[in-house]
């Protein structure tokens, strides 16, 4: 007997020893990512060969990001050089970042980053103008948002295709690879649950819902098939209850890459799905289909009932195999009758051969599938074995056989799930801390110029008290001392002392600072906090050159036209109709930033705190 799966290699029939199926290793283990592994990246077309996240350098960003330091923080821009230029060196290593650990975590330290410079340069009360333009990986259509949002959902996204990458370059030879490719997948699989989860009204098809979808199915089928091989690596024993076990995992493996074929012919994503791809996961469910009625005939054509068996088992375990059983057949009498039991294993092997043959069909149809010479060879091996099957059991009355293989039910001891992304995993540091805590120092705070204030001490006291962490208020002020005659307020921030910055530091260490210049006057800069002003956008145009409308759009655009025809003829609704005004209030959360000049590329492969969790992407 030979090996029931191939590995990714060129395989023949191989002899079996010890009734054992063994698996045959090649040298062509390099090629398996074209039979096994499906993976993507956020791509421009002309960087498809070249890796993950090409993109244009930010000029214009950088201005407005200097220019953001001196208006808001009213700070000297220069002073913040070097962390400008951590920051661009950072997005611009994330273009290429290495198929490995390594390059997965700079991806989430960067995504980590974006958490911090939204919330340090991009406030709610208007567009800052700067461009971000990724290119969709399966158009190729490039897209234009100002939204900072495509950004973080992109890096999302290539996270989860440098997973992929991860998965299909693992050696499915050994038992350490297979379960790192089982790792990659999953966690692939949970990136992109995430980003459909987190973000919503993606302006491109790749992060569409649908797509989403689509994609995590595939990454969890690819897991799943890498669970089988896990189980096989060793070698599958020609036993009986061993062969039922394998024959409903392998079951499962095709029953999962039906679901990914049926996701990827459903519209809209059946319009932007490599045909590549859709038609490998039919040849995947075709083959794996087969396999699992190759199994099964092997277990009834070459296990008969031995006095010693237990047969209350094997039935129990045969029946578990099938919903029904053909009309006129019993699990026990064909346990027990040996015609019977050639008969239902010669069903089956027809229908093993019937999928087999399939399979072939759907590969040769497909150009690039058709040049695969190491899916063609595993394809054509499985076909070949399950022919001489049959024919080791073919008899001159088999025309009189009518019977028809029941379906089998597949089921695994191995259930594969997402596996979350765990940012907090990766430390990383604001590269523009020196402004000060972001619970103080952010985009959606406003506050007053720098204020001067000189402090003598009278009679040792200073006239005012002190409150809070980083950085510290004005607490309990004497409006009759010296500072507050020269303009110190009640809740006032200081954020330096004696020309020191201290924005980070707590009570204990401003007052050691203000006492320990004696009775010498002391300088201290303060700021006001002034009140927040409400975001003025809710809505506005998303650029997307040749693209067509999607569905956010067409819904702004109605919705839209029923805010304008609402202003037109207000209606009183009753009392009794609040719940359906909120509801459909509720309803909407589109949010559509406008495209302006300033551009800023970059190509698609958290501080949970920072990450605003009702980003929109629309």
């Amino acid at each position: 007997m030979t090996d029931t799966l191939p590995p990714r290699g060129c395989q023949t029939a191989e002899p079996a020893e010890d009734g054992y199926f063994r698996k045959s290793h090649h040298q062509q283990q390099s090629k398996r990512t074209g039979t096994t592994g499906t993976e993507f990246c956020k791509l421009r077309p002309a960087d498809l060969k070249g890796g993950i996240g090409r993109t244009e350098y930010l000029s214009r960003g950088l201005s407005k990001c200097r220019d953001f330091i001196l208006e808001h923080y009213s700070e000297d821009s220069s002073d913040y050089e070097d962390e400008i230029a951590d920051l661009m060196d950072l997005r611009q290593a994330c273009r290429t970042p290495s198929r490995d650990e390594a390059g997965i975590e700079m991806l989430i330290s960067y995504f980590l980053q974006l958490g911090y410079v939204e919330n340090r340069f991009f406030p709610p009360t208007r567009h800052m103008g700067i461009l971000f333009t990724w290119y969709d990986s399966f158009t190729g259509v490039p897209v234009c948002q100002q939204n900072l949002s495509l950004e973080k959902a992109s890096i999302l996204f290539n996270i989860g295709a440098l997973y992929t990458q991860i998965g299909t370059r693992c050696n499915r030879q050994t038992q350490a690879g297979l379960e790192n490719a089982v790792e990659a997948f999953q966690r692939a699989a949970g990136v992109l649950s995430y980003l459909k989860e987190t973000f919503t009204h993606t302006p491109s098809y790749d992060m569409s819902p649908a797509m989403l979808n689509v994609l995590v199915k595939m990454m969890l089928a690819q897991a799943q098939e890498c669970v089988f091989e896990q189980i096989g690596l060793p070698g599958i024993r020609n036993e009986f209850f061993t062969l039922v076990k394998m024959t409903q995992e392998v079951a499962k493996v095709g029953e999962v890459y039906m679901l990914v074929n049926t996701a990827m012919n459903q519209e809209p994503v059946k319009e932007n799905i490599p045909y590549s791809w859709s038609k490998l996961a039919q040849i995947k469910s075709d083959h794996y289909k087969a396999l699992a009625h190759y199994f099964i005939a092997t277990i009834l054509c070459d296990h008969e009932l031995q006095s010693g068996d237990d047969e209350d088992q094997q039935e129990k375990a045969l029946s578990q195999l099938y919903d029904y059983v053909p009309e006129g057949l019993m699990i026990l009498s064909v346990l027990k009758d040996k015609v019977q039991r050639k008969q239902l294993g010669k069903a089956h092997l027809r229908k093993a051969i019937v999928y087999h043959e399939e399979a072939l069909r759907v590969c040769g149809l497909c150009k690039k599938l058709r040049n695969i010479d190491v899916l063609q060879e595993v394809l054509t091996a499985a076909h070949k074995r399950s022919l001489l099957k049959y024919a080791q059991q073919e008899t001159e009355d088999d025309f009189l056989s009518l019977i028809q293989a029941p379906d089998i039910v597949p089921k695994t001891e191995h259930k594969i799930e997402t596996i979350a992304p765990q940012f907090s995993k990766v430390k990383v540091k604001d590269f523009f801390h020196r402004l000060g805590p972001l619970t103080v120092f952010s985009a959606k705070q406003r506050w007053t110029a720098p204020r001067t204030i000189h402090i003598h001490h009278e009679a040792g006291e200073l006239g005012f008290s002190l409150k809070g962490g980083s950085p510290v208020q004005i607490y309990c002020l004497d409006p009759a001392c010296a500072a507050a005659l020269m303009g110190l307020k009640e809740g006032d921030y200081i954020v330096s002392v004696g020309g020191v910055d201290c924005k980070w530091l707590g009570v204990n260490e401003v007052l050691e600072k203000l006492r320990s210049v004696g009775e010498q006057p002391i300088e201290i800069e303060v700021i006001s906090c002034q009140d927040t002003a409400a975001s003025t956008h809710s809505k506005s145009a998303t650029y997307s050159v040749g693209m067509q409308k999607t569905y956010s759009l067409i819904c702004l655009a109605m919705e839209e036209d029923k805010i304008d025809q609402t202003k037109k003829a207000p209606l009183k609704l009753p009392f009794l109709s609040w719940g359906t005004k909120n509801r459909q209030k509720a309803a909407s959360t589109l949010c559509l930033p406008s495209a302006v000049a300033g551009s800023s590329q970059f190509k698609k492969l958290s501080p949970f705190t920072l990450l605003n969790t009702e980003s929109s992407l629309y």
